[in-house]
């Protein structure tokens, strides 16, 4: 497959990635606002924090690793020697839900059992389920691996839809049940996400198509299952260095970055979630599918590497004027937003200094997943670990420096910190990908700056809603707030129009791409 096809596919996976994270967070505002019709805040709030937050660090802890590793390189390998290494997700998740389960009721303070009863089970049934959807981890990296995007689109979407369904109608039916009700409707979303690859997979494997072995490596389902062979090691131990490298990797990533206060992250990394994950987690395949670990780019393919540096300048540069967007109204509108999210109780105090604090935390966080996703894909194993030595030598410091920030700012100096961090992080990457490309003609890193009109375009609208928002929010009722918001809807109108006008090669991108991903649907 060539480097043009992986980018399609590439593309198709990133735009469904991004309608999923919209369809879920669609239906998980309209559930929170139904639920809270029959449920106490505090129970909503321990389910979509603690529980939440113990289920996505297991998850996280246990698979990311793995993916990153086994990602790596093209469809042809001994894929069971991969298989048996991801099977090692489900004993490590096994491992960090007990784990996790016992710091969360032993180290940390448990709600008042009058108040969320049964926090026990919510906390056992929650770690059980990341156990479940660990077990269908070898069947996602096959179907990513062989970028089979409908069903992951399907998969997702049935499970999050039917989840939903069922909370609904237990929160109905018995609102009395509290956390038995989220703890049933996690167990039963794993479930069925699980079921759907087992599905798939045999109905492909039982199919014409792979019986003639044109589809997957694998010809049943047997074959999917841990396997020791005597020809050969059970597992790739190069895959399995390469895994340990990415887990000390995420190991510091969780313990440095996780968590920046409730409802002001909620919001903050709204559009960051729902644009710059599907992106990263797309292109990351698409960049360790195309590019060879170990391997200086004047020693691969040059169209490969000229494909690779072309899209990975297009992704900064969206990066960077998705966030820089977010960063200029952020400031203008966090006020409004809060007011309009929560009432005076949150916009009158601290929560929109906070908000605008994230707002570039937010930009920072956008060309950090870029960098990282073409950096992680192209480092070997030596330079993962390099990269780890770096990172656990600064978290002192960003420990230090947390501590100094948050005593001096309070809130604010926590995302303070984290933008510190975040930067400190950029700035690896961005070295990384300058010495990558120094003896090619390609310069992805070009991207990273901005026509003098743009960021003049930029300053104006910064200066002009700054204006607006002294003048017409918050407290001077609703014409002046939707006046507020006419005038930030003709700035970034404005901008977007100097955008297209300036960003000509960026614009081709993607709509090129959305072509290519259109093409490919017709035809599929």
């Amino acid at each position: 497959m060539s480097s043009r096809e992986v980018l399609g596919q590439a593309a198709r996976l990133a735009s469904s990635g991004l309608l999923l994270q919209v369809l879920f967070r669609v239906i998980t505002f309209v559930l929170n606002a139904f639920i809270l019709r029959f449920l106490s805040k505090e129970i909503v709030g321990v389910v979509n924090v603690r529980l939440t937050l113990l289920y996505s660090t297991t998850i996280f802890l246990a698979r990311e690793a793995f993916r990153r590793a086994c990602l790596s390189g093209g469809t042809q390998r001994h894929w069971s020697q991969t298989l048996n290494l991801l099977w090692l997700t489900v004993p490590l998740g096994v491992f960090w839900s007990l784990f996790l389960g016992w710091v969360w009721l032993q180290l940390l303070e448990v709600p008042d059992p009058n108040v969320v009863p049964h926090y026990g089970t919510g906390v056992a049934a929650f770690g059980l389920s990341a156990v479940v959807e660990l077990l269908g981890e070898p069947l996602w990296v096959l179907a990513q691996a062989h970028m089979f995007v409908r069903l992951k689109v399907i998969a997702e979407s049935l499970s999050v839809i039917l989840k939903s369904i069922l909370t609904a109608l237990l929160v109905l039916w018995l609102p009395h049940w509290g956390l038995y009700i989220f703890s049933l409707a996690q167990l039963f979303f794993t479930a069925v996400l699980v079921l759907c690859y087992v599905i798939y997979f045999t109905k492909l494997l039982g199919s014409p198509e792979s019986s003639k072995g044109q589809v997957l490596p694998v010809s049943r389902m047997t074959d999917l299952l841990p396997s020791i062979t005597r020809s050969r090691a059970s597992v790739n131990w190069e895959e399995a260095k390469l895994t340990w490298s990415f887990f000390k990797q995420s190991f510091l990533k969780q313990i440095l970055t996780e968590g920046v206060y409730d409802i002001v992250n909620n919001l903050g990394s709204l559009v960051a979630r729902l644009i710059f994950q599907p992106i990263e987690e797309s292109f990351y395949i698409f960049f360790a599918k195309v590019l060879e670990r170990e391997k200086d780019a004047t020693l691969q393919k040059q169209e490969d590497v000229a494909v690779a540096a072309a899209v990975l300048e297009s992704l900064l540069k969206l990066a960077l004027l998705t966030g820089l967007t977010i960063t200029v109204f952020g400031f203008a509108y966090s006020q409004l937003a809060l007011d309009i999210y929560g009432g005076a109780m949150l916009s009158s105090g601290s929560g929109p200094v906070l908000l605008r604090a994230y707002c570039l935390y937010v930009l920072l966080l956008a060309i950090n997943g870029v960098t990282e996703c073409f950096t992680f894909a192209a480092m070997s194993k030596e330079e993962v670990d390099r990269y780890n030595f770096t990172m656990l030598a600064l978290s002192s410091s960003f420990l230090g420096l947390s501590y100094l920030l948050t005593h001096w700012c309070g809130s604010v100096g926590f995302i303070l910190a984290n933008c510190f961090n975040m930067g400190i992080r950029i700035t690896q990457s961005l070295r990384f990908i300058h010495r990558y490309y120094q003896k090619s003609p390609h310069r992805p890193l070009a991207s990273l700056y901005l026509s003098p009109v743009l960021l003049g375009a930029f300053a104006l609208s910064g200066g002009i809603t700054a204006v607006s928002e002294v003048f017409l929010c918050c407290e001077r009722g609703w014409p002046a707030r939707l006046a507020h918001i006419t005038v930030g809807a003709l700035c970034l109108g404005a901008t977007l129009r100097t955008v297209f006008l300036t960003e000509t090669k960026l614009i081709h991108f993607l709509r090129t791409q959305l072509a290519v991903s259109r093409l490919a649907d017709k035809t599929t």
